[in-house]
């Protein structure tokens, strides 16, 4: 029997009640921290594109940030907000400056909504604002007003705004922020803002070059050429090829990090084989001008236009709403600007062709393995036992891809408790033969020519690039045992050799499973390390039933369903700044150096069933 729809049914939130209801329309995925896409860190960035904006506008060359017991407090020395309006930019929805176009003409926030999100989603928010002498400080509790100033009072303070908040519990239950992530953000800000000096917690974020200096601090291989930068009033591009598989791209719209690209980031692809097959008068593929290419671009546009409020996406197809295509733009810009650059540099022009023509051949050398193995995919797709599909694939529309996930496990019991514990709308499983191969040092013709690898390639759908990716989430899914850390390293290495982009851009993880089971006939625990179960047992008392699990297969699928849920724990596979892929791949799994002996020693923990104690320093040094 259906509920009665009557005009009872109808009901209307505040603006900070439906924030809260939905953050996720506003912020994106909630997350503990440990991911640069969670929300805390959405947060943070709403605060400091209004800082960014006073600086592009002229005010203020500083930002000083502070993170202290989980508060983060931005303090920029711009024109301050008008005092009369503190408490509207701060709790009043759809307002803000960024309206009126002229003031700021190609601003990131444009809604009105940033600042008012961080508020209610905040269980401490602080605003005050320095104007000509004077001053207003309001103090909010998830939105609501604590204590407001009325009255204008005298300030020796330089002007400018000063924001401080602390991101509420009861929305994003326990987290914590990563000084690693917080970093990168404003290294980005810092490219994107030649001049500016971040301060954050006494250090220094700067910039001279631009995009010229973040490629030089990204990169961490070897490089064909000097990095090529090249500048326009709207727009600003870095590039030069490696030796990596793949393509890496930095892209930003008016300041944002573009993380999932766009528009922008398409055209720049297009246009950058385009203005070389010009160049050299060759009818080159795309696919060998772009493989191994390293790149940032930088764009501004009138009023852009992102795919959700994250803006992680660009979507506006226009530099302004009656201005011309960002595809034309960006094209007559390299079109100009690359043609005339290679012809002043003979030398970066002779090293991109050489790299081009190696990558023609490589690709021409696995062409006829290639075509066999395209085939058997194709057959292997009309019954694939490795791969248990999502029915979110059924749609067609890209962006519901954001929410799935593909766990990569191994054996027949593991990935029989994920299967049967999954969201089948959502959930897809890949099963490993056994323990996949060691493909370091070897070239993409193992792809194809090994079946396992293949028809994962193929699952995922990133054989040309990562816009088809398939999955949003690629999850390893092992036992924490000795086989299973070989089987991670052996998938991690794969991903590295071949696909890096897929790690780059966030979407490899490792999947975390509890290791302890602690119950009585009142409560149950899962714990995943020692202190957790000592905690439980202590909660419990001396009748907790412990359980240890060894393998994925010994957990039942109605226990898997709450480890794989909205409280699953996955650690992200990162590659961190300044890191060499071929430096790391060396290290692990190169010749078995005596440093990467000492690592695995100091760093392998042996689990042994309910004992505490250190096990033997022989059983380490086995290990």
């Amino acid at each position: 029997m259906s509920a009665n729809y009557t005009e009872e049914s109808i009901k209307s939130l505040d603006w900070k009640e439906h924030i809260r209801l939905r953050p996720g329309m506003y912020i994106g995925k909630l997350g503990d921290g440990s991911s640069s896409d969670d929300g805390i860190y959405v947060l943070l960035k709403e605060v400091m594109d209004n800082s960014i904006d006073e600086f592009v506008m002229g005010h203020g060359k500083t930002i000083d940030i502070q993170l202290t017991d989980n508060q983060l407090s931005v303090r920029d020395f711009g024109r301050g907000i008008p005092l009369g309006k503190l408490k509207d930019c701060a709790a009043k929805i759809n307002t803000g400056a960024k309206y009126d176009s002229e003031a700021f003409k190609k601003s990131v926030g444009l809604n009105g909504v940033g600042i008012k999100a961080v508020n209610a989603l905040s269980s401490n928010f602080t605003i005050q604002a320095f104007r000509e002498g004077k001053t207003r400080k309001i103090d909010f509790t998830r939105g609501e007003v604590e204590i407001e100033d009325k009255r204008d009072r005298s300030a020796s303070e330089r002007s400018g705004t000063y924001v401080a908040f602390l991101p509420d519990t009861e929305v994003f239950g326990s987290f914590s922020w990563k000084d690693e992530i917080i970093e990168a953000m404003l290294w980005n800000y810092a490219y994107l803002n030649t001049g500016l000096t971040i301060q954050f917690n006494g250090k220094k974020f700067h910039s001279k070059n631009g995009l010229l200096d973040l490629l030089t601090d990204e990169i961490a291989e070897e490089t064909q050429y000097p990095i090529i930068h090249l500048k326009g009033d709207d727009i600003e591009v870095a590039f030069t090829h490696g030796n990596s598989y793949g393509e890496e791209y930095f892209s930003f719209v008016n300041g944002q990090h573009t993380t999932q690209g766009g528009t922008h980031q398409g055209a720049f692809r297009e246009a950058i084989a385009k203005t070389i097959q010009s160049f050299f008068k060759k009818s080159f593929e795309a696919v060998d001008i772009r493989m191994s290419i390293i790149a940032a671009i930088s764009i501004k546009v009138i009023e852009p236009v992102f795919e959700s409020q994250t803006k992680t996406k660009l979507g506006s197809q226009k530099m302004a709403p009656d201005g011309q295509t960002i595809r034309n733009y960006v094209n007559q810009f390299l079109a100009k600007e690359l043609d005339n650059y290679l012809h002043r540099n003979p030398n970066t022009a002779k090293a991109i062709i050489s790299k081009i023509q190696d990558s023609e051949k490589s690709r021409k050398d696995i062409q006829g393995i290639r075509k066999l193995a395209k085939e058997r995919a194709k057959k292997a797709k009309l019954h694939n036992s490795k791969l248990r599909d999502c029915r979110i694939h059924m749609d067609s529309k890209k962006k519901e891809r954001l929410h799935s996930t593909l766990f990569i496990t191994e054996g027949d019991s593991a990935s029989g408790s994920i299967t049967k514990a999954r969201d089948v709308q959502t959930q897809a499983v890949f099963s490993l033969r056994g323990k996949p191969l060691n493909s370091y040092g070897l070239t993409k013709k193992i792809v194809y020519e090994n079946e396992e690898f293949n028809l994962l390639q193929n699952a995922l759908n990133i054989e040309e690039d990562l816009e088809n990716l398939r999955y949003n989430k690629v999850v390893i899914a092992t036992d924490a045992d000795v086989d299973g850390m070989h089987i991670r390293l052996l998938l991690i290495t794969f991903f590295l050799q071949f696909f890096p982009e897929l790690i780059r851009e966030d979407h490899l993880f490792i999947l975390q499973t509890p290791l302890f089971r602690v119950r009585n006939k009142k409560k149950t625990f899962y714990c995943y390390d020692e202190t957790e179960k000592r905690e439980a047992v202590a909660e419990i008392g001396k009748q907790a039933e412990i359980t240890r699990f060894k393998g994925l297969g010994e957990i039942s699928p109605d226990e898997f369903r709450h480890f794989i849920g909205p409280d699953i724990r996955l650690e992200p596979v990162n590659i961190k700044k300044h890191t060499s892929i071929k430096e790391m791949l060396n290290f692990y799994m190169g010749k078995n150096t005596p440093d990467r002996q000492k690592y695995i020693i100091e760093n392998l923990v042996i689990e042994q069933d309910l004992i505490e104690e250190e096990p033997p320093e022989d059983e380490a040094e086995a290990a």
